[in-house]
């Protein structure tokens, strides 16, 4: 039996054999007694690495014959996207936190976690596999009604919830502290808040855009210094626990529920993030199902990014009325302010999330799976003129039709450049 009394990396993605052996000795172990027990057929268990997973850490799924099944989560020294990239091994152990801080204020919509371990920096985590990721399902072009309800919620009150406008003042910065990851944070700060404006040697440009890209976003000075206010706010801004990922990729769904995962990246910071994360995502679902003509998708698509915001300003402002404890935060006029804050900060997050998945290290498989040139030419330049606009004009973006509304102008835009240019 291998030796779980310090720490080695038991999910080799080059040896499924070994990484079997490892992780069914390892799940056993630890979900023989208490609370996480579990009643395994030995003799039918499984431990396999999904065909796909994360770009941070390792993943093996152990089930049996008789139904049990969970994910068995670790982290390494380097990333997984990339040995350059290096982030601290406790990460496990804060995500793990996170999400059970996070089910007590969102039950349901995230996976339970059984376990989490400190020496060999693992997690047993509840299975979803009866759940999709989300992006794979937007590649396909599925359509969920209920997901702007679901998510508009899961932000709302995870978001809300842990800034000092309701969460005792004390615990919240006991909680920051505790949830400070600096090797991470400086992936962000890179990856998203800088490289993608300042033409990083390891961005991954498409070539028919490269003149474009360096002409929009790596010459335009007013660009750059609107992002380093944004990248400043995003070092300095605690205000509420965020997500730090929230894209389709960390999203589990199906026809009656969602449940968020991934938040590797968790810590405290502006609420904008997270919701400008999710509108970017949503923009790169709606220009893939644009390259395919696929027309009902799209228009759920806008209706997503309209209605998420609608419903994240109508939930903010009932538990913001009904959940207040500060009384400053009560004073006539200061909820109205605090509000258009995320707003304006939501907007220039999304240009941020926009630009660093179509000129970064990680691309989005919703542009780069478009397999016809011009229509990836179209959909990317359509991104980048659409997140400047965000980034350009933050303050005013005061509802989710303001957000469509630049989408669409940005569409008219490019469809007009290109037209031309092809002539």
């Amino acid at each position: 039996m291998a030796d779980f009394s310090k720490y080695f990396l038991m999910i080799d993605e080059g040896n499924p054999e070994l990484t079997q052996k490892n992780v069914i000795e390892y799940t056993l172990l630890k979900t023989s007694e208490g609370k996480n027990k579990i009643d395994w057929d030995v003799a039918t268990m499984t431990a396999r690495i999904p065909k796909e997973h994360g770009n941070l850490n390792h993943v093996c799924r152990v089930t049996d014959e008789k139904g049990h099944k969970l994910y068995i989560k670790q982290a390494g020294f380097v990333t997984r996207i990339s040995d350059d990239l290096k982030a601290n091994v406790d990460r496990n152990k804060q995500e793990s936190e996170i999400l059970i801080l996070e089910e007590k204020l969102v039950k349901g919509m995230v996976p339970h976690v059984f376990f989490y371990d400190t020496v060999m920096n693992a997690c047993g985590m509840e299975d979803c596999s009866d759940y999709e990721v989300m992006r794979d399902a937007m590649l396909k072009h599925e359509i969920f009604p209920n997901f702007a309800d679901e998510i508009s919620t899961f932000l709302v009150n995870t978001l809300l919830l842990t800034s000092d406008v309701v969460m005792d003042h004390k615990k919240k910065k006991e909680l920051t502290r505790r949830f400070i990851t600096p090797d991470l944070d400086d992936i962000t700060e890179k990856l998203v808040l800088m490289e993608p404006y300042l033409g990083a040697d390891r961005n991954n440009v498409f070539a028919l855009n490269r003149d474009f890209i360096e002409n929009e976003l790596y010459r335009d000075a007013q660009l750059h210094l609107e992002v380093a206010k944004l990248k400043f706010k995003f070092m300095n801004e605690a205000q509420a626990l965020i997500h730090g990922d929230l894209h389709t990729g960390s999203i589990f769904i199906k026809d009656d529920g969602v449940k968020v995962f991934d938040c590797e990246f968790g810590t405290f910071g502006p609420m904008g993030y997270d919701i400008g994360n999710l509108v970017a995502n949503m923009i790169f679902a709606y220009v893939n199902g644009r390259a395919y003509d696929e027309e009902e998708f799209c228009n759920w698509c806008l209706s997503v990014i309209e209605d998420s915001i609608d419903l994240f300003i109508s939930k903010f402002n009932k538990e913001y009325d009904s959940k207040v404890t500060e009384p400053m935060a009560k004073i006539e006029g200061f909820k109205e302010q605090y509000l258009e804050g995320i707003l304006s900060d939501t907007a220039g997050y999304a240009g941020t999330e926009l630009h660093r998945r179509v000129v970064g290290l990680a691309n989005v498989a919703d542009l780069t799976s478009i397999d016809d040139d011009y229509a990836r030419i179209f959909a990317e330049r359509t991104c980048v003129l659409a997140g400047k606009a965000f980034i350009m004009n933050h303050e005013s973006y005061r509802k989710g039709s303001d957000f469509t509304k630049t989408l669409l102008r940005s569409e008219e835009r490019i469809y007009g450049q290109l037209t031309e240019s092809f002539r």
